[in-house]
């Protein structure tokens, strides 16, 4: 084989790699603006985005004395509310699966 043939080859596969980044990176973004949108709908028909703002109001409104208790209790029931939405997921789906 010829090295200007090799060079060809060469440069002919790194364009092909190149394309197939840059179409795996638009699917890729795809895929991501699709979860961020399917996981902000769960959010607004589970309520928690009212929560959350009217829990941040309440924080702000508190003496700055009670304020890292009231944003550490906020943390906590958010875990909370996490920890029980994915007990009930997997309640579900051992539901499911049986």
């Amino acid at each position: 084989m010829q090295i200007k043939h090799l060079i060809i080859f060469s440069l002919v596969g790194i364009m092909t790699l190149l394309a197939f980044n840059i179409i795996n990176d638009y699917q890729r973004d795809k895929d991501r603006e699709m979860a961020l949108s399917s996981a902000t709908s769960e959010q607004k028909t589970a309520g928690t985005l009212v929560s959350d703002t009217s829990n941040s109001n309440n924080i702000a409104n508190k003496p700055l004395g009670e304020q890292p208790k009231a944003i550490l209790d906020d943390a906590t029931t958010k875990i909370d509310q996490a920890q029980q939405t994915d007990q009930a997921r997997l309640a579900q789906m051992d539901d499911e699966a049986k």
